[in-house]
């Protein structure tokens, strides 16, 4: 049965190859020291699920054992602690069960730390240029309407205070320091219909009455709409302009709007 266990096993390694590996916690926090659980126990179980054999494995880093797994070790076992030192563990190639327990077969990968990929590094950095340069170019072709409206999502009704000059400023600041937020909100064709209603209310067209639960005409008190249970009232009033009745208050209050 163990020679089986150990041949399944050894599926998961395909590709492994032997060398220094750099492992470091995905925490922002770097303590001086970190000490990872090395073997499996009831109050922190180290378990890998072997799918091929439908078993849970309990894993135990013994540094004379060849395998991290507990029912393929062997005799006397020398167990060890794994330390973190600054936020990194250097593991040198001789020491081949701690590298597999901790690249393929701990449940903490990923979570709590993870393996320096060089290669794998360098993509995600090629792909956050490649996102921030489409944020930034999105942001310089972008019209001052529509860069007002995606601020104010960031800036809220400090917006109304900045001149354009301003506004294409820090819109492209935030281009580049939130990418991913900034290209969601340029293709969320909400955001502009957000910022009509809040110029709308700041300018006395229309207004927000009631606990923020009625949009009402300003100029007689008509009630446009009622913001639903548990809704954001601008993004209520967004979707409602895009409604039959809506695109008439959005066609009135656009020739309204200073």
């Amino acid at each position: 049965m163990t020679k089986t266990k150990e041949k399944k096993t050894r599926s998961i390694e395909d590709g492994w190859e032997i060398k220094d590996r750099h492992y470091y916690l995905t925490s922002k926090k770097t303590p001086l020291t970190y000490t990872m659980p090395s073997r499996h126990s009831e109050r922190v179980p180290l378990l890998w699920f072997d799918e091929e054999n439908g078993e849970q494995r309990a894993l135990r880093y013994a540094n004379n054992q060849n395998s991290p797994f507990v029912d393929e070790q062997k005799g006397e076992v020398t167990l060890k602690h794994i330390v973190f030192r600054n936020g990194a563990l250097h593991v040198p190639k001789q020491h081949q069960s701690l590298q597999k327990m901790l690249s393929l077969y701990h449940p903490w990968n990923g979570v709590k730390y993870k393996e320096h990929k060089p290669v794998e590094q360098a993509k995600d950095e090629l792909a956050s240029i490649e996102v921030e340069l489409l944020a930034l170019n999105a942001a310089k072709d972008m019209d001052i309407d529509h860069a007002e409206a995606v601020l104010r999502v960031e800036s809220g009704s400090n917006v109304a205070n900045l001149t354009s000059k301003e506004i294409r400023r820090d819109v492209l600041l935030f281009a580049k320091h939130s990418p991913s937020t900034f290209i969601a909100l340029v293709q969320d064709d909400n955001v502009q219909l957000r910022n009509v209603a809040i110029k709308a209310v700041e300018q006395g067209i229309i207004t927000l009455d009631n606990k923020n639960k009625d949009f009402k005409w300003a100029s007689n008190g008509k009630k446009l709409m009622k913001v639903p249970f548990d809704e954001q009232p601008y993004s209520a009033f967004a979707a409602f302009l895009k409604t039959d009745e809506g695109v008439e208050v959005f066609k009135s209050i656009e020739k309204k709007l200073v």
